[in-house]
């Protein structure tokens, strides 16, 4: 899918499968603010890159971690939520409300499904979107129009039960509401975009 790599600003590298796919890498070395989730420190400290901020409640940083980059580490012990939001609610701080998160899946299912849940809280104060190895992720909860390319894999996943309807995918939907996350999945674009109209929650895949 077209991804407009030099216009990564603000990335949100969380403790998940580090980012192996050219998108998810080519996002991770254009970002010009860079944030890590505390314990994603350890495999970004594998290449040459060196975050702007380190952002969490720190228990997965190792003591040389703590000493290197003592100057740059924002510890939030409150365990109310987990360091992904933690990093969030930090970029939004700094007034940087347009921002790409990554390696926020793999590992354990748990924090996958609870990473990807979590979108939906964070649209309401910023624009963000999570790329993974095999696709992007963005939450919705009005009428939104999607850049895509014929035959790519979209899915759905309704948050709220309201009712959707979609324009350009294979497998039409009309004013359906669903009840369970997998009703909407596995359907494809037929043009070089798709509109989804709804005004409840909703979660959009789309797959390289």
């Amino acid at each position: 899918m077209p991804y407009p790599y030099g216009e990564t600003k603000t990335v949100i590298l969380a403790n998940g499968e580090f980012p192996a796919h050219p998108v998810a890498l080519a996002i991770l070395n254009n970002s010009k603010y860079l944030v890590c989730c505390d314990g994603a420190i350890n495999n970004l400290a594998k290449t040459n890159l060196i975050p702007d901020a380190i952002v969490g409640d720190c228990d997965s940083l190792s003591e040389d971690s703590l000493s290197k980059f003592a100057d740059i580490i924002h510890r939030i012990s409150e365990q109310e939520t987990n360091d992904l939001t933690k990093a969030v609610q930090f970029c939004i701080k700094q007034g940087k409300r347009n921002i790409t998160i990554l390696g926020a899946t793999g590992k354990r299912e748990d924090h996958t499904i609870a990473n990807i849940s979590l979108l939906c809280d964070y649209m309401k104060d910023a624009d963000v979107e999570m790329v993974t190895d095999y696709g992007v992720f963005v939450a919705i909860d009005s009428d939104s129009i999607f850049e895509s390319e014929v035959k790519q894999q979209v899915s759905l996943f309704s948050i709220d039960k309201m009712p959707l309807t979609s324009h350009n995918l294979a497998y039409p939907i009309n004013n359906h509401v669903f009840t369970n996350w997998w009703q909407a999945t596995l359907n494809e674009c037929t043009d070089t975009e798709f509109t989804i109209e709804t005004k409840g929650r909703a979660v959009v895949y789309r797959a390289f």
